[in-house]
C-alpha cells in the first residue's frame, strides 16, 4: 500500500488557523533579581520560539553559559546593570494559544513602567525568589495587579534548583502569600534549569499540577468585569465621516458589549436615540460587531455627534464632573492639588484639577511623588461618561497629561462619581503624618491582603449583618458600625477597613433602596460594592 501524500502547505490555512486561536496577555511581576527575565527567555527558548540568529547573539553577549535574560533585556543599559528598565514586549504562539508578554522592571523606581505593562494583561505572573520569600516589592505588585483588575494571577516561586527543591520552602511562601491573593495558582519553578516551565520537573515530584506553559495555554480567560453582551454597549466617538455624497458615520474603537444594525443606541451628552443604519469596515458591512473592534456605525437619524461623545445602550454610564480615581503617579514632578491638568479619557480631553489626594501607601495625605499610588478627587470642566474601572478597562481608564510639556503624568482608574470617601476617606486638614494612628502597617499593605481599601457604606442593620457575612467569606476586612463619626473615620481609615454603617450616616454612599427581603438586599448591596470599585 502507498503512504497518502501529505497536502500541500496553505498559507491561507495556516493563518486562518492563527487567526482561530485565542490571544493571552500577560505580564511578570515581582522584586529585583527574581528572575522574570530569565523566566520569559526560557519559556521563548523551550518552546522554539526564537530565531536562530537572535540565538546567536545571545550566545555571542552572555558570558558563559547562554543568559535567558538577554532575549528580553534589550536596552544597552539593561544589559550594563543587569536589570530590566523599561517594559519589553514579546509575542510568541503555540498550538493552542497566541501569547503577548510584557516584562516588567522589579525596581520600585520604574513601577510606573510596570504598571504601563500591566494594564493590558488578563494574567499576572509574580515572581518570588525561593531563597528570599514575600518581598515588599512583591506585596506591591501582587497590589498593582489586584488595582489594575487582572483576573488570574500566578505566583511562580523561582529559583528552587538554590533551596534544594524543598517543598517546605514551596509551602511557607505560598502561606505568606495566600492572603494577598486567596485565589492565585502557585508553581514552583526554576526558570534557568527549566524546571515546571515548559515540562514537568522530575525534581519535584511532590507538586502535581502542570508546569506553568500549560497552565498559561489552558487557563479559562476570566472576566475582568467588563460588560459586554447583547442589549449593552459602549462606542466613543473618535471622528464623524462626512463626505460629499451624503454618508455621514461615526468611527471608533468598541469599548464594551456588542452591537447590531437595528439596535436602538443613545448619544451623549445629547440624550437622543436613534437606530443603527449599518456598520461599516473597509473590508465591507457587517452584521455584528463587538469589541475591541473598531467599525464606523451610520445611524437611521441625523444627530449632533462629534469627537469625545460616547454611543450607548443598555445600564447607562456614570455622568460626573467630580469622581474619584486611584492613580499611578508616573512624573518626577509631584502632585500639585488645585494646578490645572489636562485629563484624557477615551476620545476626549477636558481641564482638571485634583480637589483632594489620598496616598495608598501611609505617605502624607496632600502629595503624590513618582511611582506612587493614591486616590484622588478630580473636578473636570465638563461631564465625563464612564464606568467604574472594575467593569470596564477602556471607559473606566484616564491619564492625567501636563497641559505645558503635554506629558502624561498620572495613569487613572475610575472609580465613582462619589468622591473619593468610595475609595479611601478624604484627606482630613487637621490630620498629620502617615495616619491619624500612626503603624508600621502600611494602607498599602493592608489593602493587599483585603482586596479593598478603607471605605465606608449607609445599610440598615438587618442587611448589615447578612453583608458582613457575605464579605467575611470573603477574605474582606469588615464591620457594622453604628454611628459615623470622626472617631469612626479615623479608625475606619487607620484599620484599612470596610464600614457598614447602620446609623445616622447620610453623607455616605449608599445602595439606594433595598429590596425587604435581607438576602436580597445584602446580594444587591454586594453587587454595589463591586459596581462602584470599592471591591
Amino acid at each position: 500500500m502507498f503512504a497518502r501524500a501529505a497536502e500541500p502547505f496553505s498559507i491561507e490555512s495556516f493563518l486562518a488557523e492563527e487567526q482561530s486561536k485565542d490571544l493571552l496577555r500577560f505580564t511578570t511581576a515581582g522584586s529585583v533579581d527574581d528572575g522574570k527575565s530569565t523566566l520569559i527567555g526560557r519559556l521563548l527558548y523551550d518552546s522554539k520560539a526564537v530565531y536562530e540568529d537572535q540565538i546567536r547573539a545571545v550566545k555571542r553577549a552572555s558570558a558563559g553559559e547562554l543568559d535567558l535574560a538577554l532575549f528580553t533585556d534589550g536596552l544597552r543599559a539593561e544589559r550594563e546593570q543587569g536589570i530590566t528598565i523599561d517594559v519589553a514586549y514579546r509575542y510568541f504562539a503555540t498550538a493552542r494559544r497566541k501569547f503577548i508578554i510584557a516584562d516588567t522592571p522589579g525596581h520600585e523606581e520604574y513601577t510606573r513602567n510596570m504598571a504601563t505593562g500591566a494594564s493590558t494583561a488578563d494574567l499576572a505572573i509574580i515572581l518570588i525568589d525561593a531563597r528570599h520569600g514575600v518581598q515588599p516589592q512583591s506585596r506591591r505588585h501582587a497590589f498593582i495587579a489586584a488595582l489594575l483588575g487582572i483576573p488570574n494571577i500566578v505566583v511562580a516561586v523561582n529559583k528552587m534548583d538554590l533551596v534544594d527543591y524543598s517543598h517546605a520552602v514551596f509551602l511557607a511562601i505560598e502561606r505568606e502569600f495566600r492572603p494577598l491573593h486567596p485565589r492565585a495558582w502557585f508553581v514552583p519553578i526554576s526558570a534557568r534549569e527549566g524546571d515546571n516551565v515548559v515540562r514537568p520537573s522530575r525534581r519535584m515530584p511532590w507538586f502535581q499540577g502542570p508546569a506553568l506553559l500549560e497552565y498559561l495555554e489552558t487557563v479559562p480567560l476570566a472576566s475582568t468585569g467588563e460588560l459586554s453582551g447583547p442589549g449593552f454597549f459602549r462606542f466613543p466617538v473618535q471622528r464623524a465621516i462626512r463626505t460629499n455624497h451624503g454618508f455621514r458615520g461615526y468611527a471608533g474603537q468598541i469599548a464594551a458589549g456588542l452591537v447590531r444594525p437595528g439596535d436602538e443606541v443613545t448619544a451623549l451628552p445629547s440624550g437622543r436615540r436613534a437606530r443603527v443604519k449599518s456598520i461599516e469596515t473597509f473590508d465591507g458591512r457587517l452584521n455584528e460587531a463587538a469589541a475591541p473592534m473598531s467599525v464606523t456605525l451610520t445611524l437611521d437619524r441625523e444627530l449632533d455627534i462629534s469627537r469625545g461623545d460616547l454611543l450607548t445602550a443598555g445600564d447607562p454610564p456614570q455622568v460626573a464632573r467630580s469622581f474619584a480615581a486611584r492613580a499611578v503617579w508616573m512624573h518626577a514632578d509631584p502632585l500639585t492639588p488645585a494646578k490645572p491638568y489636562l485629563l484624557k479619557h477615551t476620545c476626549q480631553t477636558v481641564s482638571a484639577t485634583v480637589s483632594a489626594v489620598r496616598s495608598l501607601e501611609g505617605d502624607t495625605a496632600d502629595r503624590l511623588a513618582l511611582n506612587d499610588l493614591g486616590v484622588l478627587a478630580i473636578e473636570t470642566s465638563r461631564p465625563l461618561y464612564f464606568d467604574p474601572y472594575g467593569r470596564n478597562r477602556a471607559t473606566g481608564s484616564a491619564i492625567l497629561i501636563d497641559p505645558h510639556t503635554n506629558a502624561t503624568i498620572a495613569a487613572l482608574m475610575l472609580v465613582g462619581a462619589e468622591g473619593v470617601g468610595q475609595a479611601v476617606p478624604p484627606a482630613d486638614r487637621r490630620m498629620t503624618g502617615k495616619t491619624a494612628c500612626p503603624t508600621p502597617v502600611t494602607l498599602l499593605e493592608r489593602a493587599s491582603r483585603f482586596g479593598h481599601g478603607p471605605a465606608a457604606i449607609a445599610l440598615r442593620g438587618s442587611a448589615a449583618r447578612k453583608l458582613e457575612r457575605l464579605l467575611f467569606d470573603r477574605g474582606a476586612n469588615v464591620a457594622v458600625l453604628t454611628h459615623w463619626d470622626d472617631a469612626a473615620r479615623v479608625l475606619v481609615e487607620s484599620a484599612g477597613l470596610l464600614a457598614l454603617v447602620t446609623g445616622h450616616s447620610h453623607a455616605l454612599p449608599s445602595p439606594g433602596a433595598l429590596p425587604a427581603d435581607d438576602d436580597a438586599a445584602a446580594a444587591k448591596a454586594l453587587a454595589f460594592l463591586l459596581e462602584t470599585g470599592i471591591l
